[in-house]
């Protein structure tokens, strides 16, 4: 027992954690949670100054590394009552330190079981950075459901194929590496993907490989997903702001960011609803379809376009291995759609007119690319998410 024998760490605590994933991980959280103290996971693929701007920004009271527990004398006391904070992924700027509570968490980690027709000791693979919050939430699992977890020191594709589990949480790069490598899927009830776009089709071949793929919604601050293939979970309210955005209410919101009253305020309505950024829609089918966050779209001309939508056509080329979209400066239209595409190295890159012409057989032709732009990697978190921002200008 780390904490309580060693440290007398407890209710009011934050407790820091910048190991690399790993068995070790599930015994600590559950003494974290057992002793009433706060868990801070740290991403340990962080540089220093990157791990030092969120200890510095959380302060928290003891830090685990490799080198063992260190008490901080700079520690601020936290409300008892959360259970987790979470760096945000910091893609629209620094990161944030988001206080989910002990009700939130065991709220989210209950409905997403219900919502999977599982059980509770169902097995789980994590092979997500514990630091995602879908990470935490499938170690949680482990320690709220007494979930047998095994956690996975890193993903690769061999790992999740050989699995004798039966649920896991990827983020789309992840399955599409799965599918590219012809890896057997069948074994698992359900693979929950989220963090970005994941695209019909590549759902579609996932479904043709046997797996049952569940994409999911949600935000860190919602404790992670809130609708599993479009379905909200129970007890979970969405609603649309202006330009569509999608707002939320529910038992699994976040109680605010950490030592920022200024980004909490923004982050709610005047009424308490979570304004994500995102853009959606509820769909005729009682589903919740998601178009994108709101400072993506590409105005072109007269069209509005999701930069998601032709991601997910590009992302079928035979030739393509990763793609991004953005808007550039169009002195006729205002904005041109350009794709960044990492191709496939055994094979010759894309022209631009073969992008157009595959994209606009599965979207109308006005969204598809009108240049191309080609990169060995594009720009992501350490969690997989796209820095849209720092691609190139054309």
């Amino acid at each position: 027992m780390i904490l309580s024998e060693n440290l007398g760490a407890g209710p009011g605590d934050l407790v820091a954690v910048t190991l690399p994933p790993g068995p070790e991980w599930l015994p600590l959280v559950r003494d974290v949670w057992e002793a009433g103290a706060t868990i801070l996971p740290v991403d340990h693929r962080l540089s220093p100054r990157e791990a030092r701007a969120i200890l510095d920004r959380a302060r928290p009271a003891v830090v685990i590394g490799q080198e063992g527990p260190t008490v901080s004398t700079e520690g601020v006391p936290i409300d008892p009552e959360i259970g987790v904070c979470l760096a945000t992924s910091g893609t629209g700027g620094d990161p944030k330190i988001v206080e989910l509570s002990r009700a939130a968490v065991t709220t989210a980690v209950r409905a997403s079981i219900e919502a999977l027709g599982g059980r509770a000791e169902d097995p789980w693979l994590c092979c997500l950075p514990i630091a995602h919050v879908g990470g935490i939430l499938v170690v949680l699992r482990g320690v709220i459901l007494g979930a047998p977890v095994e956690i996975a020191r890193r993903f690769d594709v061999e790992t999740v194929a050989q699995s004798p589990h039966v649920f896991t949480a990827l983020v789309p790069t992840m399955l599409h590496r799965l599918l590219a490598a012809g890896a057997d899927v069948r074994h698992f009830r359900a693979i929950l993907v989220g963090g970005a776009d994941v695209g019909d089709s590549t759902t579609e071949r996932a479904r043709d490989a046997g797996a049952r793929v569940v994409t999911t919604y949600g935000l860190t601050e919602t404790c992670g997903g809130i609708a599993y293939d479009g379905v909200l979970f129970e007890g979970t309210g969405v609603r649309f702001g202006p330009e569509k955005e999608i707002q939320v209410a529910g038992p699994t919101v976040m109680e605010g960011y950490r030592f920022d009253g200024q980004a909490t305020a923004g982050a709610f309505t005047l009424d308490g609803w979570l304004r994500t950024g995102d853009a959606g829609e509820m769909g005729e089918d009682g589903k919740l379809r998601v178009h994108g966050r709101l400072d993506d779209v590409i105005f072109s001309g007269a069209e509005k376009i999701w930069p998601q939508e032709v991601e997910a056509a590009l992302r079928e080329h035979p030739r393509v291995a990763d793609v991004a979209v953005a808007g550039r400066p169009d002195p006729e239209w205002g904005s041109r759609v350009v794709a960044y595409v990492v191709p496939d190295p055994d094979a010759p890159p894309p022209t631009v007119q073969e992008l157009r012409d595959f994209a606009s057989d599965r979207i109308a032709r006005f969204k598809a690319p009108r240049d191309v732009v080609l990169l060995e990697s594009l720009p992501r978190t350490v969690s997989g998410k796209l820095r849209r921002g720092e691609l190139p200008p054309v």
